[in-house]
């Protein structure tokens, strides 16, 4: 609009509507996608288009509740009808999910369980929203929702659950009570036997979360026609389409609620289309666009912009366009998007914070100088943000004294700097399988703080005297100057450990490596005795192009004693610390516990493992670590099935926690796989914000820096605590998800057919077996080869009489259907030979697991033909003979 007091010039400006300025702007400069903004805007919006298709649709969406009046809201909250709290939504659903209410005490407070789109009303992830409980007899019994990942979801990965083939997990999904060190149930009788876990409803939103951007894509009616990635059966590359397996392809819920809102507009130039996120925590979005065909089969950020009660989904604006699903740049930020991993470039105040790049490292007073002790590094290849480093001298006095040496980031990081507080709110460096996110700037992570081989660095030093018994005389803490004198590999520092003796007496680094080694033995040997477990993970490495960075192999990953060797020694850094922060700060100590699993946890694991007639015994750590170590000896035929069964046992148990000491009475410090009573870390600053914590307290307990002020709040360390948990579990899921788009492409037979394995035939082994009446016969897998699990469905024996279930066997067989013979039956920890191939739908990938052995199992069929084949050829010799004569 323009304001013009030239009364004489008017006549030399035209008017035009907004619509008409901005598509000559858009002409001008295409990636302004300035029509989208205008659309939302024009004719009601897509507010009108959600009212139209409500009005029009044959099955009308669910009408919500009005939100409650502001003024209404405070007075329902101090009468205490009301109670505020934020919403959190299922791991896997945005109809369901809790809300966190505080009430003191030890147990910090309560989830409150909010089930179906009704009682949620709108609410998202994130909103600090307004709750009513509902009646006590509506609540359910704390053994029905199971508290895994937020409220949702199952203690026990089944045949039923695991639908998609993928990277097999670590552990357990955390519970609620790992997280936020709340009640999952509570007492609802006298005796409190009987716990129920609360329930409730929302009534208002008084803070909503539309601040952030939510990656995915939309779905048209048109989309669900075909098949936009499609490739012939016949090239054998490991993709294959839907419509390659001559099966009709069920409705997808996605095409339900595309076709109920999708929608033209009488202007001519927008559509009203349905945005569906890659986060299933997300409610699907209308958005009305002028780009409908553009965007159909890309990866696009989409914002939220109300909610009305009116309307069955959310409304939005599109923001921009990330790039083509399913390549593996776009995938990548897809799921960086996904799990919210702070990506973005360092800011200018942070980088201010830096010292400069010429900055030279020279011995400060108070610091120790042990650059006369030669220390050294062993990590993986090509390692750059190197932690730490050891040592292990002779004494005069017989004994030996080893260091464990880690980079000082607190002297390059001062507390409640900017750069502080980046890495704060990062918490991590993040991994994925081509690229690392660091928590701090380069020049920190791979140069001043990374401990390299022949050049000085700061470090915080742990030094213990110990006999060469691996018995602890004595121990102090130092800030110190190193000089490394090497950076070895853990190959080459296995190469040291099996060097012989008689060729080690001038070697100084065989000589330190191979004293580290025999004490490593012996620590952890104590620890073993102690309880501790021997827990195992399905991990894999892939070989990656040099140029396209595309998988053209995977590879077991390769442990050596070098590996342990490292490992035993950050262990007892890390507990010796510990103990260190406790004595001096017994409330406000950031520690790591892991808390021992319930019984109900384990209870299918043992029922499997009776099949093979092993006991586990979980009463405590050492008792489980004996009886994995009795089933080692009975599963000695196949050494896998050990370790397949220290994996599931691992997956048994909800992942370690950091938290602050001041929140856990002393018996909930305790960290159940290493049996220590306390635990921490302090051996990964450059990577970890919970090692610069614990530098900052450790520091102070030995007097060389005061304790920064906010690290003597319990509140602020509570949520310190809660981030560094999030962050750190987002992190394990984003690299997992990075391996599992890597396996995709590398099944697929690389990004454009190009490099890549395709479709592969391997071993698998059972994890558990379907068997239930009504569902459709199946188990799920675990392929050693490449740390893949899934499903594989057996559709084609699901309706025959000859199908034999077995629930309390874990079994699925085919019987003769007149001898009653069982002509072939799997069990669980069976070995089978699976087909992993990898089906193109849409904008989407799909790994697949297809049965090959036993093969009457894959396809009954087989059986037929095969005696039909034995009766040809019996008639064909017996006419032969006929024919002779």
């Amino acid at each position: 609009m323009a304001i013009l007091d030239d009364v004489r010039g008017r006549r030399y400006y035209v008017a035009r509507s907004v619509r008409e300025h901005v598509t000559i702007l858009q002409k001008e400069d295409p990636t302004l996608n300035l029509l989208d903004l205008v659309a939302q805007f024009g004719g009601g919006g897509a507010a009108a288009a959600a009212k139209t298709t409500t009005a029009t649709s044959s099955s009308p969406p669910p009408t919500y509740d009005p939100h409650v009046a502001s003024s209404e809201l405070s007075r329902g909250l101090r009468s205490g009808r009301y109670h505020q709290g934020t919403y959190r939504s299922d791991r896997d659903s945005y109809a369901g999910g809790h809300v966190t209410l505080r009430r003191g005490g030890e147990d910090g407070g309560v989830a409150v369980v909010v089930r179906g789109r009704t009682y949620v009303n709108r609410a998202v992830d994130g909103d600090v929203v307004a709750l009513e409980l509902l009646p006590v007899e509506l609540w359910p019994s704390a053994a029905t929702i199971g508290g895994r990942g937020g409220g949702g979801g199952t203690t026990t990965t089944t045949a039923s659950v695991v639908a998609r083939a993928g990277i097999a997990a670590d552990t357990a999904e955390p519970t609620l009570h790992d997280i936020e060190n709340i009640a999952e149930g509570v007492p609802v009788d006298d005796g409190g036997r009987t716990l129920r876990r609360p329930a409730g409803r929302v009534v208002g939103i008084i803070r909503r979360n539309f601040h952030r951007n939510f990656c995915g894509s939309i779905c048209t009616v048109g989309d669900a026609a075909g098949d936009g990635n499609g490739s012939d059966d016949d090239d054998d590359d490991g993709v294959v389409d839907d419509e390659d397996e001559g099966t009709e392809r069920p409705v997808h819920p996605h095409d339900v609620i595309a076709a109920r809102h999708e929608r033209e507009h009488p202007d001519g130039i927008t559509s009203t289309v349905v945005f569906f996120s890659i986060d299933q925590r997300v409610p699907p979005i209308l958005l009305r666009t002028t780009q409908r065909e553009r965007l159909v089969g890309m990866r696009i950020l989409v914002s939220m912009d109300s909610w009305p009660a009116d309307s069955e989904f959310p409304l939005g604006h599109y923001v921009r366009t990330l790039g083509v699903a399913g390549t593996k740049d776009t995938e990548t930020q897809v799921l960086l998007q996904e799990f919210r991993i702070p990506c973005e470039p360092f800011p200018a105040k942070v980088l201010a914070c830096l010292p400069p790049a010429d900055y030279k490292i020279e011995l400060e007073p108070g610091r120790a100088d042990l650059r006369h002790i030669p220390v050294l590094s062993i990590d993986p290849p090509g390692c750059k943000d190197i932690d730490d480093a050891l040592h292990c001298t002779e004494l005069s006095n017989g004994n030996w004294q080893v260091g464990v040496h880690i980079a000082d980031v607190t002297h390059y990081v001062e507390a409640g700097t900017a750069i502080d507080l980046e890495a704060a709110n990062r918490s991590t460096s993040t991994y994925l399988v081509n690229k690392r996110l660091d928590m701090l700037p380069s020049l920190l992570t791979t140069d001043l703080c990374s401990l390299k081989g022949n050049v000085d660095r700061y470090a915080f030093s742990v030094l213990w005297e110990v006999t060469p018994e691996a018995k602890i005389v004595d121990v102090e803490f130092k800030k110190s100057i190193i000089h490394s004198i090497a950076a070895l590999t853990y190959q080459q520092a296995q190469s040291l450990i099996d060097k012989p003796d008689k060729d080690c007496k001038d070697d100084i680094q065989a000589g330190a490596v191979k004293r580290l080694a025999s004490l490593a033995r012996k620590f952890r040997e104590h620890r073993i005795n102690a309880g501790a477990l021997t827990l195992a993970s399905p991990e894999v490495k892939f070989v990656l192009d040099s140029e396209s960075l595309n998988p053209t192999d995977v590879q077991a990953y390769t442990l050596y004693e070098a590996n342990a060797l490292v490992e035993e020694f950050m262990l007892l850094a890390n507990v010796t610390v510990a103990k260190k922060i406790l004595r001096h700060y017994p409330t406000m100590s950031i520690l790591r516990r892991h808390p021992a699993p319930n019984r109900s946890m384990f209870d299918s694991l043992i029922q499997k493992a009776k099949t093979r007639g092993i006991s586990l015994c979980i009463d405590d750590s050492k008792k489980l670590a004996d009886s994995l170590d009795d089933a080692g000896k009975i599963l000695s035929a196949d050494p896998y099935l050990d370790q397949l069964l220290r994996i599931l046992s691992t997956r048994c148990m909800s992942p370690a926690q950091y938290f602050c000491s001041g929140e856990y009475q002393a018996k909930d410090w305790h960290h159940y796989g290493l049996a220590a009573p306390v635990y921490t870390h302090f051996t990964s600053p450059i990577r970890r914000y919970a090692d610069v914590c614990v530098h900052r307290l450790l520091a102070a307990a030995i007097g060389v820096a005061p304790l920064p002020v906010f690290l003597s709040s319990k509140s602020h360390l509570h949520d310190l605590a809660a981030n560094m948990n999030r962050r750190h579990r987002a992190a394990q899921l984003a690299g997992r998800a990075s391996v599992q788009l890597h396996t995709l492409i590398f099944f697929a037979g690389g990004e454009d057919g190009g490099e890549g394995g395709g479709a592969k035939e391997e071993d698998a082994y059972i994890l558990d077996i379907e068997t239930s009446s009504n569902a459709e016969p199946s188990f799920t897998v675990m392929v050693p080869r490449y740390g893949i699990e899934g499903r594989v469905r057996l559709t084609k024996i699901g309706k025959l009489d000859c199908l034999v279930r077995d629930p309390e066997r874990h079994r699925l067989g085919i019987k003769d259907a007149k001898t009653g013979k069982m002509l072939a039956s799997v069990t669980v920890f069976d070995k089978v030979r699976v087909k992993i191939w990898v089906r193109s739908s849409r904008d989407q990938r799909e790994l697949v697991l297809d049965l090959l052995e036993p093969k009457i199992l894959a396809d009954p069929g087989a059986l037929q033909n095969d005696g039909n084949s034995k009766e040809e050829k019996s008639g064909m010799k017996k006419k032969k003979q006929k024919t002779n004569e």
